[in-house]
């Protein structure tokens, strides 16, 4: 009997996701509970959770991340990003993400593949200050395009990290081609594979850094066709100075 009391927990999970009940309280009861039934006392279920936490606190560290990037968008974070990229006169759309691009393949290549990414760098700091780049040079952007730069951005963050990671020995796919390859018998060392990892981030580099760079040609050419009224109003003074030199 007491073999099946510690499959309460299960009962109590099950009734609680079928009343709909909030997942983490539910998954607590439900342990606290099997814990009990166990025949364990509460001061010993309650410091199976404390060491469970503590030795996976590394794991669970990026939960908490995402709270405070979204207290900093709350306080004006983008805003503020914007009036940066404002500031500088000669930053454009192509340069600003060429630059995140060469900073994220080369963190990558050391190792910290978590200093930048979607969550906490692109959406709430390159995404938009891109936007305010291209807004800068270009004025209102419509909708197509607010789009077509955030997923150029997204991209950048893509191409990045996954051609700059592989230079660092201890990634985990060096290590899997490495545990692959000996398998057949081609024993390669770490460093070997991160040696040849590097023309093609050079190549991911010169490729995604021309189609940015076509970015900012390809944002001229789309806001002339929305707004043709600023190239006829730049083309009226050339006009007006051209009749007075007659």
């Amino acid at each position: 009997m007491n073999d099946l009391l510690v499959l309460s927990g299960i009962l109590i999970v099950v009734i609680g996701f079928l009343l709909r009940l909030n997942p983490l309280l539910v998954v607590t009861v439900a342990a606290i509970a099997t814990g009990l039934a166990a025949g364990r006392d509460l001061v010993a279920v309650v410091s199976a959770f404390g060491k469970a936490y503590n030795e996976n606190r590394y794991v669970s560290i990026i939960w908490i991340l995402l709270p405070v990037i979204g207290l900093l968008e709350r306080y004006g974070l983008q805003q503020r990003a914007r009036t940066l990229i404002g500031q500088l006169k000669g930053a454009t759309t192509g340069r600003l993400l060429l630059v995140y691009l060469l900073f994220r393949q080369l963190t990558a290549a050391l190792g910290l593949t978590s200093v930048a990414g979607h969550a906490q760098t692109v959406r709430p700091l390159v995404a938009p200050m891109a936007e305010a780049a291209a807004e800068q040079r270009h004025g209102d952007l419509d909708e197509p395009t607010r789009e077509e730069v955030k997923a150029y951005s997204a991209a950048t963050d893509n191409v990045g990290l996954f051609f700059g990671e592989d230079i660092f020995i201890a990634i985990g796919s060096i290590l899997l081609m490495k545990g692959f390859l000996e398998q057949y018998g081609i024993v390669l060392e770490p460093l070997q594979l991160s040696v040849w990892a590097i023309p093609t981030a050079i190549l991911a580099f010169i490729i995604h850094g021309t189609r940015l760079l076509l970015l900012d040609r390809k944002l001229k050419r789309g806001t002339m066709a929305l707004h043709p009224e600023r190239t006829r109003g730049a083309s009226a003074p050339s006009l007006e100075r051209r009749g007075e030199a007659e």
